[in-house]
């Protein structure tokens, strides 16, 4: 909002405008003379408003009459035009602020020529200005008739001039950060510009997060850990002996600690940060979930999901958005999967988009916490007897070879269930042993991993050896023999669509990653973390107990000491594969529940298994 006036702001309110002193006669007569060819009033009035101490008084005076006299102010008279919008008005009283808002108003209503040159005087004013030495950056309210105003007029004028301003991302991060929150702003005048607003604001924060590897974050920290460290030892070395009991008792808290090492990171962090508290004050009115407003914004961010997300490769952090909102009712959580499931299988897709669909599939049901098994068990059920008529399809034609340009999608989906299985198999398992065991033995994990197609030479062979180690245990699939026949044979891996020529194998030929491997921004993190599923690093001793067949004849209500364990925790954070190639931001503006009143966005039901 504007800032309140100076401290004269009370006299000023008791002092008509009509007192001011101003030089030349009314607006109308100093136009008309213009019109005639008499310059000398109108520079002099160019003079006037061009002054950088004038005062409020003086603008309201004139703001007054111009308003009366827009009819005037045609093409000819841009140069005017200009130094109007040029006056100090923003941080001025709130009278000020409110004739020149009915200026603006009128203006573009009488005449649109001078609609772009408006619209791009107000997007400047959504970054921090100078102002005594402070910078200052508070939200822009404006009248919501004036919105309506653009919005009934020329909304489509607008979005050139948000790109337009939009900083560069070697902006400074209070920059960013105010431009942001109020592009944000901007959507609960202009609704119909969110769609176009949000896909604007998610392609800047891909390209920050693109540009920004994960390892080089990773690397980042340490490195300033490590100098920190430092700092701390040769101080505590150098000043142990003068400090007291009193002093070593107080910590104090460094006010970077939640800054990111690397900067690009940091501006990354606090963008994200916006971008979760607009989700959640979009859908939450009064603290309750809006239902109507979620699914909304939901379709309007899967959107912008399907146009810059999946087809960008290794995005670290900014696909957290969908993950963030499906959180808010299990619904959701299954109308995602369910659209990208269709992704997925349909052969119309291309075969990049369709494998990125199957690594979003497998990496959110491993990690949502909010997904209840009963929809784990659901979707493995579809990926399953999905991968079964692929290989009915494939295993016995003259494609029946390991072909990552021809299967990709296949070997997509066979990571998707091994992943999924990692992380799930506890809960699969859980409460009633011998009924888990029948469930999974009848997902028939044997044909699939020694079919023609071979996935086990495909999939990243840190979840291959996990997903082995398991099976193993639980006696579903003995998949060693095909790993040790696959390292011995070092069978080239065909990337030819005819079958041409052979190339090497490598650890990851699907190029593939898990794009909800753990979000490492500081601040944002604070959002996810809660609802999301860490991977606790298994101990020699747990890796031997993966090595032991369970005995046969065990009852239902003995599990063994491998299903006493907690579920995966928050704690002890260890990844399956090191990355994906190898093994208090304000506002611009859950409960989870039964999916029966939100099968709103498919044709048909995900999951009939939940109901």
């Amino acid at each position: 909002a504007a800032e309140e006036g100076p401290e004269r702001s009370d006299e000023f309110i008791s002092s008509p405008p009509r007192k001011t002193v101003r030089f030349g006669g009314t607006l109308t007569e100093i136009l008309l003379k213009y019109e005639k060819g008499d310059t000398t009033d109108f520079e002099l009035l160019k003079h006037q408003l061009s002054d950088p101490d004038i005062k409020d008084a003086q603008i309201i005076n004139w703001l007054h009459e111009f308003r009366a006299a827009v009819a005037y102010l045609t093409k000819e008279l841009e140069q005017l035009v200009n130094i109007l919008l040029r006056l100090p008005w923003l941080r001025r009283s709130r009278e000020v602020v409110e004739e020149y808002l009915g200026f603006l108003g009128n203006l573009v209503s009488a005449q649109t020529v001078h609609l772009r040159p408006c619209l791009r005087m107000i997007v400047s004013l959504f970054v921090p200005r100078k102002v005594l030495e402070f910078s200052i950056c508070k939200p822009i309210t404006f009248r919501s008739d004036f919105w309506f105003l653009i919005n009934y007029r020329t909304p489509q004028f607008l979005m050139p001039i948000l790109e337009e301003f939009f900083p560069f991302i070697n902006k400074s991060e209070r920059t960013l950060e105010c431009y942001v929150h109020n592009l944000l702003r901007v959507t609960v005048y202009l609704p119909t510009l969110r769609l176009q607003i949000l896909e604007l604001i998610i392609e800047k924060l891909l390209k920050l997060d693109v540009s920004t590897p994960q390892q080089d974050i990773e690397d980042a920290e340490e490195t300033a850990n490590n100098c920190a460290s430092e700092e701390k030892s040769t101080e505590e070395g150098l000043f142990a002996m003068e400090e007291d009991e009193d002093k070593k008792g107080n910590k104090v808290v460094s006010p970077s600690i939640e800054r990111m090492a690397h900067p690009l990171a940091e501006r990354l962090d606090i963008l994200m940060t916006i971008l979760f508290s607009y989700i959640k004050d979009v859908c939450h009115v009064d603290g309750k979930l809006d239902i109507s407003n979620t699914k909304d914004l939901y379709r309007d961010l899967v959107s912008v999901f399907d146009k810059l997300i999946l087809p960008t490769h290794a995005s670290c952090h900014v696909q957290y958005f969908m993950f963030y909102i499906c959180s808010f009712k299990l619904g959701l959580a299954e109308a995602f999967l369910d659209h990208l499931w269709k992704k997925l299988q349909d052969p119309n897709n291309p075969s990049v988009i369709r494998q990125t669909a199957g690594s979003y599939i497998g990496s959110f049901l491993a990690r949502a916490k909010f997904i209840p098994v009963v929809t784990v068990k659901a979707c493995l059920d579809l990926l399953v007897n999905w991968l079964h008529k692929y290989i009915d399809n494939q295993d016995t034609g003259a494609n029946a070879y390991c072909d990552v340009a021809l299967h990709g999608p296949f070997y997509s989906t066979c990571q998707a269930v091994f992943y999924t299985l990692i992380f799930r198999h506890k809960q699969l398992l859980d409460g009633n042993l011998r009924k888990g065991l029948s469930y999974l033995q009848s997902l028939n994990f044997e044909r699939i991993v020694m079919c023609q197609l071979n996935p086990l030479k495909i999939c990243i062979p840190s979840v291959v050896n996990l997903f082995a180690a398991i099976t193993r245990k639980y006696q579903l699939v003995f998949c060693y023999t095909i790993i040790e026949r696959n390292n011995r044979q070092f069978i080239p891996v065909v990337r030819s669509g005819t079958g041409g020529d052979l190339v090497q194998t490598c650890t990851n030929p699907l190029d593939s990653f898990f794009p909800f491997d753990p979000y490492i921004l500081k601040r944002s993190k604070k959002t996810i973390d809660p609802m999301y599923q860490f991977w606790e690093e298994l101990s020699a001793e747990d890796l031997e107990n993966l090595k032991k067949p369970i005995k046969k004849g065990t009852s239902e209500d003995e599990d063994d000491d491998f299903l006493k364990g907690e579920t995966p925790q928050n704690d002890g954070v260890v990844e399956i594969a090191p990355n994906s190639y190898e093994s208090n931001t304000r506002s611009p503006v859950s409960s989870i529940g039964s999916p029966a009143d939100w099968w709103w966005c498919g044709d048909r039901p995900l999951l009939p298994a939940t109901h």
